[in-house]
């Protein structure tokens, strides 16, 4: 890993409300930064007062989106993965919430929550590829998830992937 490398952690959120399972993923506010605008996990980097990267998760998805830390069951965690933009280390945490949340999101961090099915999630449909132009100079061609009209990609959308496979390995 390069120096001076930042951790952080994110918390994929699971729920049933009766018609199904979700979690949520959250909208960056515009702004200038590497994250603009990009469909996320809630969660951020971790500070100096995180004993580790799941208290980080749970901080974070608190202050962003208004869920009690400790309401909150951590089942587990998925593979940490690398952003070499940024310079992070995202530590993705996997938790339950026993009953359906009422977010609260930070207008500063959060401008939608999108309350993602599992079983969509799961359906082909919503597995796309594109040629995404990052600035004038860079243009990638990716991976992404067209989730309610939203474009997930990046570490966001590698994430989901491990994800679904981790959820399919546990079916098989």
């Amino acid at each position: 890993m390069p120096v001076g490398i930042r951790n952080s952690g994110v918390l994929i959120l699971f729920y049933t409300d009766g018609k199904g399972s979700f979690f949520p993923l959250i909208k960056r506010p515009e702004y200038p930064g590497f994250h603009s605008g990009q469909m996320a996990f809630p969660g951020g980097k971790m500070e100096k007062t995180d004993e580790n990267v799941i208290q980080t998760a749970l901080r974070e998805t608190e202050e962003e989106v208004g869920i009690d830390k400790h309401e909150v069951r951590v089942i587990g965690k998925l593979s940490d993965l690398y952003i070499p933009t940024s310079n992070f280390l995202v530590s993705p945490v996997v938790g339950f919430l026993e009953h359906p949340p009422e977010f609260v999101p930070d207008p500063k961090e959060v401008s939608r929550i999108v309350p993602t099915n599992l079983n969509q999630l799961l359906s082909a449909e919503i597995h796309k590829e594109t040629v995404l132009e990052i600035n004038e100079s860079i243009s990638l061609h990716t991976p992404y998830f067209e989730i309610d009209g939203e474009v997930v990609w990046g570490a966001t959308a590698m994430i989901l992937s491990e994800l679904i496979h981790v959820l399919e390995q546990a079916d098989s």
